[in-house]
């Protein structure tokens, strides 16, 4: 006999959507999480008065964002004024003229991939040798995939849906405060309880965590791809399409720092610096976001992993070095550290967001697919065209939950092929 009707592995975007889908229809749901907290690579902290995001932090495609209309609901304050990613704050660094320039590189590289892509399908085949911006290119690269374009598939990168991604709105109480926040209560949670083996050989499925073993008639699997790839969740009998796809769907490293403003006044509100335009190792800055006291770093990448290493002073370092280099060095003694995040180091998810490599698109449909209508997948990695994003998480948790009672929609429908 089952002791739940579903289990949910993973309380972060995709569980919580999941978990929402599923609470309220008369079923016993549980939710099991390998961490301490729910949110997945949605984290937000407090620094001071200050609700600031360690993961995702904007609504992307806010007009079909499942979560801005769910924050609303749940009375969180949407924030729709632009970020200004594509502005310089008093062209330090990067004046207008080169902005165009490398604006214009971006759009002769892009097109290159849309119109003549590369056989290898490898992005970085599609760069012209000489053109002088394609460390630029690089760095947004770094951004978009938290990944080098050598390891980017040209098909999968064409494949996400940028559509509406103009609008990208903050919350400001903080986006993963928000989907904490959205988990019902009706739903059972365990936290500190990994999922190590789905034995799925008998009639109900056994999960296996270090807490004991659940008895379950069916799963939703939300975990993230490097836990897959690895064989930290098992599966009995062995499901190694599963492990294949989710290792050639690796997690970019997008990781961020904070530092606290000692001086508000000298540092100017909602601007916004990209570090060193000539370099693929370079920081995007958000300069006292919504009127918050602290500069958000944004590293993808190399850039990333080098920071990772280098540990939160040395971050710091390279971040306060940058920003004193465009705003001058008087901003250095009201600089310092106060938080940031290192995703690629952060147990049972260990990095930022998925992205195909070359010769590999078609292995987020091979993730997606349920095995035996029982074992159900869901996840940023899963989404055919919103990977890399909160509500493609969601939007799949969803349609993974609709797929496991029986009730598919059309609208947000999973690959339909079963193992």
């Amino acid at each position: 006999m089952a002791d739940w009707d579903i289990v949910v592995i993973g309380a972060g975007a995709a569980g919580i959507g999941a978990a929402r889908t599923l609470a309220g229809r008369g079923l016993s749901v549980l939710m099991v999480e390998a961490r301490d907290r729910i949110g997945g690579r949605a984290q937000t902290v407090r620094l001071g008065d200050a609700a600031v995001d360690m993961g995702c932090g904007y609504l992307h495609s806010a007009e079909r964002n499942a979560w801005a209309e769910i924050g609303a609901g749940l009375g969180f304050t949407i924030d729709q004024s632009d970020p200004g990613w594509r502005t310089q704050y008093r062209n330090l660094g990067f004046p207008a003229v080169d902005r165009h320039e490398a604006g214009e590189a971006f759009a002769r590289f892009s097109g290159r991939l849309r119109d003549n892509p590369p056989p290898s399908d490898r992005a970085a085949d599609a760069l012209d040798p000489d053109c002088r911006w394609n460390a630029y290119i690089e760095a947004l690269s770094a951004y978009i995939n938290g990944a080098a374009l050598a390891d980017v598939s040209v098909r999968d990168y064409l494949a996400y849906d940028d559509a509406a991604s103009e609008r990208n709105w903050g919350v400001r109480e903080g986006y993963g405060a928000l989907i904490a926040s959205a988990l019902p209560r009706r739903v059972e949670l365990r936290l500190d309880t990994a999922v190590t083996l789905i034995d799925h050989s008998g009639p109900v499925l056994r999960l296996e965590t270090v807490a004991g073993t659940i008895r379950t008639d069916r799963a939703i699997v939300t975990i993230p791809t490097p836990v897959l790839a690895a064989g930290r969740l098992a599966f009995n009998p062995p499901l190694a399409a599963k492990r294949d796809a989710a290792a050639a769907l690796p997690l970019g490293i997008a990781d961020k720092l904070f530092l606290a403003v000692a001086n508000p006044g000298d540092i100017p509100c909602d601007a916004h610096l990209l570090g060193n335009p000539r370099s693929a190792h370079t920081g995007s800055y958000q300069l006292q976001p919504m009127g918050h006291p602290v500069v958000e770093g944004f590293f993808g990448g190399a850039a990333a992993r080098e920071l990772e290493r280098l540990g939160p002073e040395g971050a710091a370092a390279f971040a306060i070095e940058e920003l004193a280099g465009l705003l001058g060095n008087s901003v250095r003694h009201g600089l310092r550290p106060c938080g940031g995040s290192a995703w690629g180091r952060a147990a049972w998810i260990e990095g930022g967001y998925s992205h195909a490599l070359p010769g590999e698109a078609g292995q987020r449909a091979i993730l997606a697919a349920p095995v035996d209508d029982r074992i159900f997948f869901a996840g940023e990695a899963c989404s055919l065209q919103d990977f890399s994003t909160a509500h493609g998480a969601h939007d799949t948790g969803r349609a993974a939950a609709l797929l496991a009672i029986g009730k598919p929609d059309a609208g947000n429908a999973l690959p339909a092929r079963v193992f």
